[in-house]
């Protein structure tokens, strides 16, 4: 295999990351408006919820960008004059993060107190992971590449054999969606269902980090690494408060009626 990885589509070669995102989109999506009838709990009124998603929306593009900006500032300040420079780059830790931040903005006047995160946390997986088949085919230019390696299953994107990060991070997905699937089957708080998702999902980040050539100003660590350590700390600060005071909000339903319709 040659990266980046050429796609003809009816005569036309389309970049496969771009393509691969929008049918990311468009698969968790559709997985979102299935799911949302699986959970009643964690949904609220259709007028409502577009105001929740469109709080998830912005906050997950601002949350990417500036994470993205902070990572590599020398990938862009050499360009500050170049919009598309700019517009550039993303990163998923930074859209999580925002997306979460976001709906808990959107949700504050809206007057909503349960939480909805669960209803987003299969289409997540599956976009996602996704869109990690689009990093994997375009190879270096996309810089999700880890570091050089020797082992059997490395991957030689053009420079000698790395680790397929990418790929990692789909084995663990789909791990991880096993995992909670396994766990819808016993009782459980509307909202702990995202905030394990966030907990692995930030853990595996910060681990796989150390095998990617990335810049590790702080104490060793990036700034990704950073963000998913705050992010894996409020989700274990949320678990436990959920713990200790009966759910993730005054409106949570009791674990008995986990919903199955």
């Amino acid at each position: 295999m040659t990266f980046p990885v050429d796609l003809n589509l009816f005569g036309f070669h389309p970049p496969a990351h771009a393509v691969l995102e929008v049918i990311a989109y468009t698969c968790g999506f559709q997985l979102y408006a299935f799911t949302r009838k699986r959970w009643p709990r964690a949904t609220v009124p259709i007028e409502k919820n577009l105001w929740v998603i469109v709080g998830c929306v912005f906050g997950a593009l601002i949350g990417s960008k500036i994470l993205a900006w902070i990572e590599s500032p020398w990938d862009y300040w050499p360009n500050r004059g170049n919009p598309a420079a700019w517009l550039g780059g993303k990163t998923i830790v930074g859209g999580l993060l925002g997306g979460w931040a976001g709906v808990e903005i959107a949700k504050k006047p809206l007057g909503i107190a349960h939480s909805t995160g669960d209803a987003f946390v299969f289409p997540l997986i599956v976009g996602i992971a996704i869109g990690r088949i689009g990093c994997f085919l375009t190879g270096l230019p996309d810089h999700t590449y880890g570091k050089h390696t020797s082992l059997p299953w490395a991957v030689d994107f053009g420079d000698g054999p790395r680790h397929p990060t990418q790929l990692y991070e789909i084995a663990f997905l789909i791990m991880l969606g096993i995992a909670l699937l396994l766990r819808l089957r016993h009782p459980y708080e509307n909202g702990r269902l995202f905030r394990l998702f966030m907990l692995g999902y930030f853990a595996f980040r910060f681990a796989v980090e150390f095998i990617k050539p990335v810049y590790n100003p702080y104490v060793g660590l990036s700034m990704i690494q950073l963000a998913c350590l705050a992010g894996a700390c409020m989700a274990i600060a949320q678990l436990r408060h959920a713990r200790w005071h009966g759910g993730f909000g005054p409106s949570t339903i009791p674990a008995e009626r986990i919903s199955h319709e």
